[in-house]
């Protein structure tokens, strides 16, 4: 293989068994035209180029895991035009732009294909293992050395150019097949433990779920519920309480509205405009002692949060956006604020164990979740949220919360949300149709007790699991670092 430059691009590299040598990503390139090259700039591969079903795929960082079966075609004419960028099956496959160094193997079984300007393509050099390059692009040693010429832009990038001069420990060929064939060998071992680990993972939530559906359906308090049956009030007279407190909530804040204005009603007529909650529409199987509701009947008060992004006057205020809810809990590091006036702050700022509903976003899996606020200094929120109040000494928020991670919700909200350009969104009112189960007070504090018990093993074995996946993957980088050192194999 010839040598373009003696003069790498990154320094102070370790020192290499005897019969090794550094070269350069460009001495691994096949001897031929165009062995490692990026796609064609954007302007030369635009949208109106695709058709439905062309001869030739045009790939995405998407398909780097594997997965072909959302490719979108460029004509054979368009193809002759951006040859120069053509991928054969056995190519290796990376991203230049965005998740830079994500790296693939295009499959035998596929046609030649083009890539676009964010993916490059290396053709690699017969006398060099395509699995030996392969692992050589997923070890921290590699990766450090990507970094060094990558531009931490709006979108990190590094060219063509610099990537052919970083340096590549090239080992013999007959040690590379020895060192693909240790490194597979140890890997098989190693993935095997980590498949285990998904499945128990998924195990895990799996029953996550059993505990979710006992508690919301009585399972989980069954025993406790028939030994203290002759001492529980039915759940129906809770719930009547709710509703009266409901509605004198709402005249309250109607007379506070009438003194504002100065304008103090002289009878009772007023009243006869409030609106009645939203009836249950489903009828779920519950215990004797319990009740349907719809969510609507419990709450208070709901308001969906600011749109305003800054403001010209008002007092520096924190509110609350997607990027601080961290699985499922609010996260209070890094706030940021913006101004509201002293009206936007009676409206917008939220209570202890007020209920925050994602209202909007691209993941199925988060519109709809119900996450209790329990921040001690003042945030208001944005409208990504909806803020629900209920009647906190009558009913527990968590067991709220709770139910709206139960499959039931989950399934009503799948089928309710609305679906538009990527982002899921749900309102005030579909939030309210939905029917919850309500236990008595006393039932509600015993269900959490058992929920929080499992939650904490639950959560404890999770941790568990992550850690021995991260352990998992250390051992490969570990195996990795001493392959590309010439430590795993002998001769």
């Amino acid at each position: 293989m010839a040598k373009v430059s003696k003069e790498p691009i990154v320094k102070n590299l370790h020192v290499l068994p005897e019969t090794w040598e550094w070269a350069q990503m460009i001495d691994i390139g096949a001897p031929v035209k165009n062995a490692i090259v990026d796609g064609p700039f954007g302007s030369n591969l635009k949208v109106s180029d695709y058709v439905e079903n062309g001869p030739v795929p045009v790939l995405t960082t998407k398909n780097l895991t594997g997965d072909y079966a959302n490719v979108r075609y460029i004509t054979q004419d368009k193809f002759e035009e951006l040859k120069r960028s053509e991928v054969k099956p056995k190519d290796i496959l990376m991203a230049k732009i965005g998740s830079c160094g994500k790296t693939g193997i295009y499959p035998d079984n596929m046609p030649s294909a083009i890539i676009p300007a964010n993916l490059m393509k290396i053709t690699v050099h017969p006398d060099v293992q395509q699995k030996y390059v392969y692992y050589y692009f997923d070890s921290l040693q590699f990766k450090s050395h990507l970094k060094s010429i990558t531009k931490a832009t709006a979108q990190p990038a590094f060219g063509v150019t610099n990537f052919k001069r970083l340096p590549f420990p090239l080992a013999p060929p007959e040690q590379q097949k020895r060192i693909v064939a240790k490194i597979e060998e140890l890997f098989s071992h190693i993935d095997a433990g980590i498949e285990a680990l998904k499945k128990a993972k998924q195990l895990l939530k799996q029953y996550r779920q059993s505990v979710l559906k006992a508690a919301v359906t009585g399972e989980l308090t069954k025993e406790w519920r028939e030994a203290n049956k002759t001492k529980l009030e039915a759940a129906s007279q809770l719930l009547e309480r709710i509703l009266k407190e409901r509605r004198q909530k709402w005249e309250e804040q109607q007379l506070e509205q009438f003194k504002a204005k100065g304008k103090i009603p002289k009878d009772d007529k007023w009243k006869e405009r409030y609106k009645e909650p939203q009836k249950p529409e489903d009828k779920l199987e519950i215990p004797s002692t319990w009740v349907c509701s719809s969510f609507d009947e419990l709450v208070i008060d709901s308001q969906n949060g600011i749109s305003k992004r800054r403001g010209k006057e008002g007092l520096d205020t924190h509110v609350l956006r997607l990027a601080d809810i961290t699985n499922g809990e609010i996260d209070e590091s890094t706030p940021r604020d913006i101004l509201l006036t002293e009206n936007e702050r009676d409206k917008y700022l939220l209570k202890e164990n007020d209920l925050l509903c994602i209202r909007v976003n691209g993941s199925n899996d988060l519109v709809g979740r119900m996450i209790k606020v329990s921040i001690k200094e003042e945030w208001g929120f944005c409208d990504h949220f909806i803020r629900f109040r209920l009647p906190v000494d009558q009913i527990e928020m968590a067991f709220v919360e709770l139910f709206f991670d139960s499959q039931y919700a989950r399934d009503f909200i799948d089928k309710n949300k609305v679906s538009s350009a990527g982002q899921n969104t749900v309102s005030q009112s579909t939030m309210g149709r939905i029917v919850i189960p309500i236990p008595t007070a006393t039932e509600q504090k015993q269900i959490m007790e058992r929920v929080i018990e499992k939650h904490v093993a639950i959560k404890r074995l999770d941790i568990e699991i992550d850690n021995q996946l991260k352990k998992a993957e250390k051992n490969k980088q570990s195996i990795l670092a001493y392959a590309f050192q010439g430590k795993i194999t002998n001769g």
